[in-house]
């Protein structure tokens, strides 16, 4: 019984990990894409850009993600 907990608890651990893995990707894409853009374009804007919109939709999923934690 005791064995079936811990796989349990690692598995969860692990399922938490990948999603906080997704949440940096997904902050960190859109400024290598707007910087990629940037110098593609020839601008200086869409780095940044990206970096704060990366940010905050990064943020807002993690936010979701452990508020839907704590219901049933």
């Amino acid at each position: 019984m005791r064995r079936g907990k811990q796989s349990a608890a690692v598995g969860e651990a692990l399922g938490w990990a990948a999603r906080l893995i997704a949440v940096g990707v997904m902050m960190f894409l859109p400024a290598v894409a707007g910087s990629f853009l940037d110098v593609r374009l020839g601008t200086g804007l869409l780095g940044p850009l990206g970096l704060a919109i990366g940010f905050a939709a990064g943020l807002l999923w993690l936010v979701r993600m452990a508020a839907g934690r704590g219901r049933p």
